[in-house]
């Protein structure tokens, strides 16, 4: 019988279709939507379609099975496809390195040596006699104390540009030069006696402990206070003739410039002694940081001269401090990472100096407690000293300098006008701690300041 049009060799109706190039019903999941499932990761970091392209052609994708299996007609069709359907995201780049990420090993051993000097002045109170003597003496403090801050900042600098040499040059010369400007000007006011000898020994000894703190040499530092702390140990089992006590002053000076000379010696690079030809930023630059260090010093003396126990509290302080001055920024560094605009930036960083700050109070509150000294003051005073340290820290310098300076003043002429003297410390300290703690929030919540 002959095939009839239209009906098979079985009986059966031919039913013909044009193929087309989707070969699955539409009641089937969409092979795409797998394929976008499956490569989803690698889709969603591209930004453009020929990206995916490339990588449907390196995954080994023919042209017939993307016409038949996956319904596009070519491969660039099926990228585009793909890029559609995939949303961007692209992966966070891992964290940096903390660049601010603070030794406490280091900041305690920093903090040991600002405290263990004043075991000095405990053994060579009773060399001191009168007025002349304690005149002569703080005043050559003040003026090694101003003279170093700025020494200190112009051997930072060159320690950045030209490495311990360039440091080393300029404390070799600076140090020399404060220790004799300090110490002759102690000798004037005390005379050629125990206080004049004890201020030329002070200023000694705070030149070479700069100098050794700038290159880093903490223990070596700690290794000349060795006598310094015999001598304060032995007296709490004998009392020590003046000549012992001299001795042993003179012993300590004498080891620390030792060992300030040779860690200089060290720095510096054999057969050369002349300046490096790296510029670096003006002397003046370095002079609000000097100022800073003569207001400092002034109100640290006016509150010791109300309560020896505020500055003891202070000075066994500034190891924390330190660490924190660090925490804070390394903070800011976290905060820039993680904030996506200026409002997030600024919430994190003073919540960053709320929790720094705050620390340093809870710990100035608890040597208060411990001493049994007017909590207060002291609270101020540390405000002023550690707000003032952070945005030096940011190179900030003539406002925190100023700000003390006008605090440092007003409160010696309270004090020659025998106000009383309580209400005005606490006037004085307390107006610059609101003053700087603005400032600091103010100028620290700019991005660009944490650069």
């Amino acid at each position: 019988m002959p095939d009839l049009p239209g009906v098979d060799g079985n009986g059966l109706p031919d039913l013909h279709r044009e193929r087309t190039g989707r070969t699955r019903p539409s009641w089937v999941a969409d092979p795409v939507d797998e394929l976008a499932e499956r490569l989803a990761d690698r889709i969603a970091v591209a930004v453009h379609p020929d990206e995916v392209a490339a990588l449907l052609e390196s995954d080994g994708l023919t042209a017939e099975r993307i016409e038949q299996h996956y319904g596009r007609s070519d491969l660039f069709a099926l990228a585009e496809d793909l890029f559609d359907r995939v949303p961007r995201h692209y992966a966070a780049p891992p964290p940096g390195p903390d660049p601010w990420r603070a030794d406490p090993m280091r900041c305690a051993l920093r903090g040991l040596a600002f405290a263990l000097p004043g075991l000095a002045y405990v053994l060579g109170a009773r060399l001191l006699h009168g007025r002349p003597d304690l005149t002569g003496l703080v005043a050559s403090a003040l003026l090694a104390w101003a003279w170093n801050q700025g020494l200190s900042h112009r051997a930072y600098l060159r320690l950045s540009a030209e490495g311990p040499a360039g440091a080393a040059r300029t404390l070799r010369v600076g140090a020399l030069a404060g220790a004799l400007v300090s110490g002759g000007l102690g000798l004037a006011l005390a005379g050629p006696a125990t206080a004049g000898a004890f201020a030329v020994g002070q200023s000694a000894y705070l030149g070479a402990a700069g100098a050794l703190l700038v290159l880093g040499r903490e223990r070596a530092l700690l290794i000349g206070l060795l006598p310094v702390v015999a001598g304060a140990g032995a007296t709490l089992l004998w009392t020590l003739p003046a000549a012992l006590v001299l001795v042993v002053l003179l012993g300590s000076v004498v080891l620390t410039a030792s060992v300030a000379w040779h860690a200089l010696r060290e720095a510096l690079p054999a057969g050369r002694s002349a300046d490096g030809g790296t510029r670096t930023a003006s002397v003046l630059s370095s002079l609000p940081y000097g100022l800073f260090g003569l207001a400092a010093g002034v109100l640290a003396a006016l509150a010791g001269s109300l309560d020896a126990s505020t500055v003891v509290v202070l000075t066994l302080s500034m190891g924390f401090a330190e660490w924190l001055l660090y925490r804070y920024r390394s903070l800011g560094v976290s905060g820039l990472r993680s904030s996506t605009g200026l409002p997030g930036f600024t919430d994190r960083s003073g919540r960053a100096l709320a929790l720094c700050l705050g620390a340093y109070l809870a710990l100035l509150a608890g040597g208060a407690l411990v001493a049994g000294t007017a909590p207060l003051a002291l609270l101020l005073l540390g405000t002023v000293f550690w707000t003032a340290l952070l945005l030096q820290a940011f190179g900030v310098a003539w406002f925190p300098a100023l700000v003390s300076l006008a605090a440092a003043a007003a409160l010696a002429v309270a004090r020659a006008a025998e106000l009383p003297d309580v209400p005005a410390q606490l006037i004085c300290t307390g107006l610059a701690a609101v003053v700087l703690t603005a400032g600091t929030y103010r100028l620290l919540a700019r991005p660009t300041a944490h650069r």
